[in-house]
């Protein structure tokens, strides 16, 4: 993964920070403070490295299945 998008949304004290592979279209998303952005923005980014990886959770939101 050599580029991702990002999009900001700031609600309040919020930030919800979505990550976006433009190869495939995968997004992942991340809130937190709106004061602490880097932190946000790292987040979302590894939760889409995860997903790319196919690191997920079962679609039940139960844990991975193994």
């Amino acid at each position: 993964m050599s580029e991702v998008f990002i999009e900001m949304q700031r609600n309040g004290a919020y930030l919800k920070v979505t990550a976006i592979d433009p190869q495939t279209g995968t997004e992942a998303s991340a809130m937190g403070p709106a004061n602490d952005p880097g932190s946000v923005k790292r987040l979302a980014i590894l939760k889409l490295q995860n997903k790319l990886k196919g690191n997920t959770p079962a679609p039940d939101g139960r844990g991975k299945l193994v």
